[in-house]
């Protein structure tokens, strides 16, 4: 398998309803233009030991189809004000890759099961100023499956990850997720209560 992508996620996420309206992106201080939204559609399985080892240690695994990211990755414990995400190509079945065993070792060598399924329909938009794209903002409808106890839960949900061109300094990043934060309370919605996708879908 080859190796590894290797990225830092910085995002911020936020509880919204079902009718709840985007919000002006471009009034935001340092955004130009928005692109007109692309839709994914993700499936994705989480794995962890029977004790839940890796959340423990702030972990993620995931095989996940859809998207241009489509694959399995690891989602590292916090660092700071973002997280370390490796990622490889999908492979055939659920079977976790050599690559990814071994990745993991560090945190555990015991066998992973299948904890959660989460499906969303993703609605992505690039926030872009006069040195590219500053942000991705996502609408999320989510839809999560807890394996272990066969139960549902749904709810909707936005993410703003930093891009490429995004603010490097810790006041001016500062700035920028305060003015996202205003913009989204203007619109009704909320800091996330969960840190993740799983923790919420496994009722955390």
């Amino acid at each position: 398998m080859t190796a590894p992508t290797n990225t830092v996620e910085v995002e911020r996420k936020y509880d919204v309803g079902i009718e709840t309206p985007i919000p002006a992106w471009h009034e935001v201080p340092g955004v130009d233009a928005v692109t007109s939204g692309e839709v994914r559609i993700l499936d994705a399985q989480y794995f962890d030991t029977q004790e839940g080892t890796l959340s423990r240690a702030g972990v993620a695994v995931r095989r996940r189809t859809g998207g241009p990211d489509e694959g399995w990755h690891i989602k590292g414990p916090r660092q700071g004000d973002g997280r370390v995400e490796l990622g490889w190509p999908l492979s055939e079945g659920n079977a976790l890759p050599a690559a990814v065993e071994e990745a993991i070792s560090r945190w555990t060598t015991a066998p992973l099961t299948p904890l959660a399924r989460i499906e969303n329909n993703r609605t992505a938009y690039l926030l872009s100023g006069p040195a590219g794209v500053i942000a991705e903002f996502v609408d999320d409808h989510v839809r999560a499956t807890d394996l272990r106890h066969n139960v549902q839960r749904q709810w909707r949900e936005w993410e703003m990850e930093l891009g490429p061109a995004a603010p490097t300094g810790a006041d001016e990043r500062a700035a920028f997720f305060h003015a996202v934060s205003q913009a989204v309370q203007a619109v009704g919605g909320t800091e996330s209560s969960s840190d993740s996708k799983l923790g919420r879908a496994l009722g955390f």
